[in-house]
This record gives structure tokens, C-alpha cells and sequence, in this order.
């Protein structure tokens, strides 16, 4: 169904905002994003879509100029990444306070400094409480799929925020793969014809923008985004069954790989989900219980649906490619411990802190994570609840993750 390619993630994303032809894309490159707004503005210039391409000076303007654009009442969209994201910090909950159904792609890499291009999720992880819809995708074709939904998701009338759609760095947005594209004419019927709500362009209705707003109201309006929040698990499921309807590709706010009959599981967002059920494979072969949950909505969280599927495990492992100093762990591991907190029935959990500036994670470093789940499942207690996974020398866990990983290849031979 569609037509096969090979493709970046970078040019899938591409290749889905042609098929959308939102009326404006404001945008600046910086790596790994650059070539989504170099591909896009080829389109433009190819005359392949009636975009308004406004190349801007920095990434605040991006944000800037799609906020008017989506407030002026048309549909807006825009790329970005790591320092880009955090440049556009002050307007991301401007955009989500004044409920603009605008869709960003984000090609997740490291923050400095040091200064690193690599990927790593630090960046949008650090945008989670911005109000912004969340979704990470595994590989390109579903990153491609994503974009298109995300269109859905954040324009429908119980919803209106703005949404991320977020896809690792290099590993994702520069490797090439197959992507299946849908006809356009498909894409097109799937999005939907824009239609504004309150736009400041309508001169018969005239509304404003972004009034001084006291505490006499602030606090309900504050609400009634997390209202929106609240209700968009149900548009995302709903949104992700129409687009089965017409792909045959599903994707839900989690995936479970053999996580039902699982005695130990992970947890992780992402590419590295791929290494993670090649590596549960191998595991099941040696007869060892293993299963992965990955994660696609970070926000809306799905806490409750979280605790019940992986409320029967012995033990578990929350694997965050970002850390938050200071912090008991990194930001979905503090998550998942707090889905938690209120279960009768709960996992012995460990949270490791991974691949962080672009390190390689291997499948024998996933393979030491499960290997030490084993272990704590057996009866070992959880000494070290936050680890940090294949990190080189020093006098942390990294030398515990070493020995894991050399226990995980003996035994893979021994097998």
C-alpha cells in the first residue's frame, strides 16, 4: 500500500510536510534537522506546494513566526533541535498557552556543553512540562506516519495543543531506510482541510492574543490546557486507528514486545527500542522471560495503563537517553516510579541513564541490563536504583556495567 522509497528519517519528514502543504514553515537549520527545511524548501522552490517558506534568523523566530502564522489562522509548522529547541524556549509554552495546533519535528541531540551534535534526548526531554503533546518514534517509517497524525491530533476540537515529534539524531534522521509513503491524495484527505479557531484574522469576529491575563483568571486557563492534555490519549488512539484504516500501520501511545508473559522488562523511548527487542530474542531463546515496553506518548503520560501492563513483573528497567542532576533518575524513569506509587502490585525497578552525546549502546550493554534484572528478580536486592550505562572508567556504575556486560557474553557462549 504506497509507494517504497529509501529515505532518511530527515526525508521522510520531508516528504510527509509536502503531503500536508501547511499554508507557512518558518524554520532555521541546525544539525541533525537541517536537511527536513533543506528538503521542504526544494518542494518550495519546485513549486510542489503552496507553502509560505520563511527562512528565519534564529530558532525564537521560527517559534515566533508559526505562533502568528497558527494564531492568524492558518496551518503551521516547523523543525528543529537541541539548542534550537532550547532557543525557543520562552515561546513553546506561548504556543501552548494560547492553544495553537502547531506541529514541530524534533531531531533529538545533545545539549551543550560541551558542544555535541550526536543525539540524545536531553532536549525535548527538558520541553516535557512546556504543555506540547510528545510523541518519539523508533525508525523513519514511523516517523513519517507520526507527522501526519500529529496534524490530526493537535488541530481536533478537544485537544488544540501543539505537538513534538520527536526522533533520535543521526540514528534515525541521517540512516537510510525503507519508508512506505502514502498517495497524496491520501494525506491529504487524512489531514483535513485547516479550519481556524478564533482566528485573529477574522475581522468579523475579532478576538486577542496574548492579553495580561491576572490571577483572577490565569489559573483556569492554566487548566483548561491540562484539560486538553487529559484528553488526548482518546484523540491519539482514535486518530492512530483511522490512520490504520488507511496504511495498515498502527502505533499506539506504548508498544509491547513480549512484554505479557515477561518476568523482567524494559522500558525506553525510541531507536533504542529496536536493539532492545533484538536483544529480548535472544534472551527468549536461552529461556529467559524478558520483554520490552516502549514508550511513544511521553505527554499525555499513560500512568495508568503503564502500571497495569508491567504490574506483574519481578523486576524492571527504565532506560532514559537524558539525566536530570540531582534527581533520583532520569526523567522517565521518575515517571514510571511514580505511575507506581499508588500499585498493589509493582516491579523491583532500577533506572539506567544511557547513551548520552551519541555513546553507542550495544545489544550485550541492553543484554547486561536484563542480566542484572535476572538477577534482582531471583531474590537480589536493588543496590544502586539509578545506574549509568556504558559509561567509560571512573568510580561510578559504568565498572558495573562492564562486568554485566562480560557476564552477558559468557554466557551467550556457554549457550
Amino acid at each position: 500500500m504506497g509507494k517504497l522509497i529509501a529515505a532518511t528519517g530527515n526525508q521522510a519528514v520531508a516528504q510527509a510536510m509536502r503531503q500536508i502543504d501547511p499554508h507557512v514553515v518558518a524554520a532555521y537549520p541546525i544539525t541533525p534537522q537541517t536537511d527536513v527545511v533543506e528538503e521542504f524548501a526544494s518542494f518550495v522552490s519546485d513549486g510542489l506546494v503552496s507553502t509560505e517558506f520563511v527562512p528565519v534568523e534564529s530558532e525564537h523566530s521560527a517559534m515566533s513566526t508559526v505562533i502568528g502564522s497558527s494564531a492568524a489562522g492558518v496551518r503551521a509548522m516547523t523543525a528543529t533541535s537541541s539548542q534550537g529547541l532550547a532557543l525557543m524556549w520562552e515561546m513553546l509554552y506561548i504556543a501552548a498557552g494560547l492553544r495553537l495546533p502547531i506541529v514541530m519535528a524534533v531531531a533529538n541531540r545533545a545539549l551543550s556543553a560541551p558542544l555535541n551534535i550526536h543525539g540524545d534526548q536531553s532536549d525535548s526531554m527538558g520541553a516535557r512540562d512546556s504543555g506540547w503533546i510528545q510523541l518519539y518514534c523508533k525508525n523513519q517509517q514511523e516517523a513519517y506516519d507520526t507527522l501526519i497524525q500529529a496534524i490530526r491530533i493537535a488541530e481536533h476540537k478537544d485537544v488544540r495543543l501543539p505537538v513534538m515529534v520527536c526522533y533520535d539524531g543521526f540514528i534515525v534522521s541521517h540512516s537510510l531506510s525503507g519508508v512506505t509513503l502514502l498517495d497524496d491524495d491520501k494525506v491529504k484527505a487524512f489531514v483535513g482541510k485547516h479550519v481556524p479557531l478564533y482566528p485573529l484574522l477574522d475581522s468579523k469576529n475579532p478576538v486577542s492574543y496574548g492579553g495580561l491575563v491576572l490571577f483572577d483568571f490565569y489559573f483556569e486557563f492554566r487548566r483548561q490546557m491540562v484539560d486538553g492534555m487529559a484528553r488526548a490519549p482518546r484523540v491519539i488512539d482514535e486518530v492512530a486507528m483511522e490512520f490504520a484504516e488507511i496504511s495498515g500501520r498502527h502505533y499506539g501511545r506504548y508498544e509491547k514486545y513480549k512484554i505479557d508473559d515477561a518476568e523482567i522488562g524494559v522500558v525506553v523511548l525510541g531507536s533504542a527500542a529496536s536493539t532492545s527487542e533484538v536483544v529480548v530474542d535472544e534472551l527468549r531463546a536461552k529461556g529467559i522471560k524478558a520483554g520490552v515496553m516502549r514508550l511513544k506518548s511521553l505527554r499525555p503520560f499513560p500512568r495508568e495503563e503503564l502500571a497495569k501492563e508491567l504490574g506483574h513483573l519481578k523486576a524492571l528497567a527504565v532506560l532514559d537517553r537524558a539525566d536530570s542532576p540531582g534527581a533520583l533518575g532520569g526523567p522517565v524513569g521518575l515517571e514510571v516510579r511514580s505511575a507506581f506509587f499508588e500499585s498493589e502490585k509493582r516491579p523491583k525497578l532500577i533506572n539506567g541513564i544511557y547513551g548520552l552525546g551519541g555513546r553507542d549502546t550495544t545489544p550485550e550493554h541492553i543484554a547486561s541490563v536484563f542480566y542484572s534484572l535476572q538477577k534482582i528478580a531471583e531474590g537480589g536486592k536493588v543496590e544502586e536504583p539509578l545506574f549509568y550505562l556504558g559509561l567509560r572508567g571512573g568510580k561510578d556504575d559504568g565498572r558495573q556495567s562492564e562486568a554485566a556486560i562480560a557476564q552477558a557474553r559468557a554466557a551467550g557462549q556457554r549457550a
